[in-house]
């Protein structure tokens, strides 16, 4: 009987649309699907991200009959010693585009001895792959989006749990699939491949259309919530893109540039792999920043949903309660955080990291360096989100904050973002604004003035 191929699961827990499972039982090879349970990406990945990879690794084991090899360890150690007990020929996996991911694949193609396959990734295009006429990466979305659009993708892979013959070899030490960590009361959505097929299905035919107008409203069913399964690759953005191609509006167009933002914070990242812990734009180095004691203090409240900005508090108590938030209001948070109380934003993206089940390195650390100004294709330094009118524009009755922010459920929907305006006060030890929010922009402008004309 021919050597098995080893299958490593990453980022990529389906069975559907996997082009590295195809290749893996090119020919009729058994396979042995295997995920390392890998502490330097555990570690900071914090319990609710965890936990949702547990149980997406769970549905997994179940859509292959229960054949899921769980390992333990460093992957440079535990995939050679598994290779040369079961005897396998070859290593398959979808390539990893992330810092670490990256060195860490090479060590271990490098440690293996046998054939390294990669084949597809977590993203339609992979990255890197996308690429100005002179060579040179792009550092503004537009331009790489039309480039995007240009360059194609290949049709969704024909595959699910009978494409290969799963071998579970018995002898191997396995670690097994972790339990579920303590939450807090955190509630998450469903995990593994077919809950994500279900919920796309459910947007598709009930939220695309109205998808345009509706993203940018909190209050309204209006997003996708796909995103925790293309953290985890429970789908494949492809599979989503093949279903966009036949839809038409402005709804499906919007859609889908979200799902291209995705790949370019990707694309970034491959190529500037520093700009996920270190600023883009080299002068916000020179920004001054508060980072005394009184500094984590306010960073401490603004964890806790307690800044006095209904709107802010919502968005944070919304983190804490389901590991989601609404984009407009990771906007909203996010620009409250570094403008208005003057704080690192890697402070804010460390914290998001900790708690969002969908938590992705690419997106999280490029969405706050645009909302810092600090990133490419970054915002204007001198948008600066009003955390009272972003409330009354996106949220216009209230209904978002009163959900998230028990405080303010009696309150009407004029008084709902400005509670501090009632003759008695914020009801129910909600407390006051933190910040005056006027004086705070002036300051940012200030701090940015200081720096925006040095080389």
């Amino acid at each position: 009987m021919s050597a098995p191929a080893i299958l490593w699961f990453r980022r990529d827990l389906r069975v559907r649309d996997h082009p590295a499972l195809a290749a893996a039982g090119d020919g009729g090879r058994r396979v042995i699907g295997v995920f390392v349970l890998d502490e330097a990406l555990l570690a900071p990945s914090g319990p609710v991200r965890r936990t949702f990879l547990y149980r997406c690794l769970r549905e997994l084991d179940a859509s292959i009959g229960g054949r899921l090899l769980v390992l333990r360890g460093d992957p440079t150690e535990v995939l050679p010693e598994l290779v040369a007990e079961v005897g396998a020929d070859s290593v398959h996996v979808s390539a990893d585009a992330g810092p670490y991911g990256r060195e860490r694949d090479e060590r271990v193609r490098a440690a293996l001895g046998v054939d390294w396959v990669v084949t597809g990734s977590p993203y339609a295009v992979t990255p890197g792959r996308i690429t100005k006429r002179d060579g040179t990466a792009y550092k503004v979305f537009t331009p790489f989006r039309r480039a995007w659009e240009e360059h194609g993708r290949p049709a969704p892979a024909d595959t699910d749990e009978s494409a290969v013959d799963w071998l579970l070899p018995r002898k191997v030490r396995a670690a097994g699939i972790p339990e579920d960590e303590d939450l807090g009361g955190t509630v998450l959505p469903p995990a593994g491949e077919r809950a994500a097929l279900e919920r796309w299905d459910d947007f598709r035919d009930s939220a695309l259309t109205g998808y345009d107008g509706d993203r940018d409203r909190p209050d309204r069913a209006g997003t996708s919530r796909m995103s925790p399964y293309l953290r985890w690759g429970c789908v494949h953005p492809r599979t989503l893109l093949a279903d966009l191609d036949g839809s038409t509006g402005d709804g499906a167009s919007s859609y889908r540039d979200e799902l291209v933002f995705r790949e370019f914070y990707a694309d970034v990242l491959w190529n500037w792999p520093g700009s996920a812990r270190h600023n883009f734009d080299t002068r916000f180095d020179r920004m001054r920043l508060d980072t005394g004691d009184d500094a984590w203090e306010r960073f401490e409240d603004w964890c806790a949903g307690r800044t006095g900005f209904p709107i802010v508090d919502a968005g944070m108590r919304q983190l804490l309660a389901v590991g989601w938030m609404h984009n407009r209001v990771r906007m909203v948070v996010a620009s409250f955080l570094v403008k208005d109380l003057h704080l690192p934003w890697w402070w804010g993206a460390r914290h998001f990291m900790r708690h969002l089940v969908d938590g992705d390195l690419a997106s999280n650390q490029h969405g706050w360096q645009w909302a810092a100004g600090s990133g490419t294709d970054a915002s204007p330094y001198f948008r600066i989100f009003n955390p009272i009118t972003q409330g009354t524009k996106f949220d216009p009755d209230g209904s978002y904050v009163r959900e998230h922010v028990p405080e303010l459920r009696g309150l009407d929907a004029k008084r709902t973002h400005q509670p501090w305006t009632l003759p008695e006060g914020p009801p129910n030890g909600y407390p006051p604004p933190m910040v005056e929010h006027g004086v705070e922009r002036q300051e940012a402008l200030a701090r940015y003035g200081e720096i925006k004309t040095s080389t």
